[in-house]
């Protein structure tokens, strides 16, 4: 009997994927996230992709502009949660813009994140 070839290493891969928004609707403190990264942390995926919007333009105190900081400032905060909390686990790290995504350019098909101030070492 004659058996095809593998195409993959015998070793497991793991995949994390999680959608926004990453914010309880009463506040835009990234608790969801926070709980997210925890389990990142723990569990060691190889990959985690996360699709926004990570600063939703629906959400209630973002849409009655009730921030305390610019929507630029927000957004950099959680993309640096989202960074340092991932980096222990080791794990390649995929961000997905959504239209919803108040920082990012509401076109489609959107264009990847523009990260100047991101320390070299955690680009792609």
């Amino acid at each position: 009997t004659l058996l095809p070839p593998k195409l993959f290493p015998p070793e497991q891969r793991m995949v994390l994927l999680a959608c926004g928004p990453f914010t309880p609707s009463d506040g835009v403190a990234f608790e969801p996230l926070s709980d997210l990264l925890e389990v990142v942390a723990r569990d060691r995926p190889d990959v985690v992709v996360l699709f926004g919007p990570f600063l939703d333009a629906k959400h209630e105190q973002v849409e009655s502009c009730q921030l305390l900081s610019s929507f630029s400032d927000v957004f950099r905060l959680c993309l640096r949660t989202i960074i340092e909390g991932t980096r222990s686990a080791g794990s390649q790290l995929v961000l997905v813009p959504s239209l919803r995504d108040v920082s990012h350019e509401f076109v489609y098909p959107q264009p990847p994140f523009a990260l100047p101030d991101l320390p070299k070492e955690d680009r792609a």
